[in-house]
């Protein structure tokens, strides 16, 4: 256990900045897969099809291609389009992107692409009966409202809070959405190891320098795994109370 000691003789404050700095890229994914999946989910919905394509080929694409080739296209590829962006300004240094910054970007991307479907599908689950009466209530009224001209897009209103989103939808649309996005969160905690190629040091990349500094691997990597099991084990907790929250009644 000393090779765990926190000050110089051990690595358990690296380590436990590593553990701080994963759980910080994973909530911040999550929050970035949410967002995308906001903008993502009522276009899956739409009645028009050149939206439904749209989603669907964000859906496809990101589920259909590997987590770490994701993580290495905008580590690379976003330094190169910021580059060709300044150098249109006239600006011809080399521009690093934040490994922070890529990683949660480029994991939340991928969150937000499961989170759209597990919104979709929890949306689809709602009985029409719920929207029937919620019509017949007057609180019904779309996400937004787009009228499609040839070459045109005209957004007549853009009017996403209603009482029917916030007061029938949002409801049961957690209690449905809940148990899927407990799997959506365990694959963003642990798709947060494959950025240790950026550099960022969370808990994959502090165990592979320590395990290299030491020349221990097993103990170092076993420990990993044994951060990973308590983050998703306590996090699971939370999910579960939530699940309970939102299933009363049921």
């Amino acid at each position: 256990m000393e090779l765990l000691a926190f000050g110089d003789t051990g690595w358990g404050d690296e380590l436990f900045r590593a553990t701080l700095m994963t759980i910080a890229v994973s909530i911040t994914a999550m929050i970035i897969g949410f967002s995308f999946a906001a903008i993502f989910t009522p276009l899956k919905l739409s009645k028009y099809k050149s939206l439904n394509l749209v989603a669907n080929i964000y859906t496809t694409v990101i589920r259909g291609v590997p987590e770490l080739l994701v993580i290495y296209l905008f580590f690379f590829g976003g330094s190169a389009a910021i580059m060709y962006v300044a150098s249109i300004f006239g600006y011809k240094e080399y521009i690093e992107i934040n490994a922070f910054i890529t990683g949660s970007f480029s994991i939340g991307i991928i969150s937000g692409a499961y989170s759209t479907e597990v919104f979709r599908g929890a949306v689809k689950s709602i009985d029409k009966g719920q929207f029937e009466a919620s019509k017949a209530l007057g609180l019904v009224k779309p996400f937004y409202e787009i009228k499609i001209r040839w070459k045109k897009i005209t957004i007549i209103n853009f009017n996403f809070i209603t009482p029917h989103f916030l007061k029938v939808l949002v409801p049961q649309m957690l209690r449905l959405a809940i148990p899927n996005l407990s799997n959506v969160w365990q694959i963003t905690l642990k798709d947060t190891s494959l950025i240790m190629v950026t550099g960022l040091v969370e808990i994959m990349r502090q165990s592979y320098i320590a395990a290299g500094s030491t020349r221990d691997p097993l103990f170092f990597y076993s420990f990993a795994a044994v951060l990973y099991l308590l983050l998703t084990f306590f996090s699971m907790k939370l999910i579960n109370k939530l699940e309970v929250k939102y299933s009363r009644g049921y």
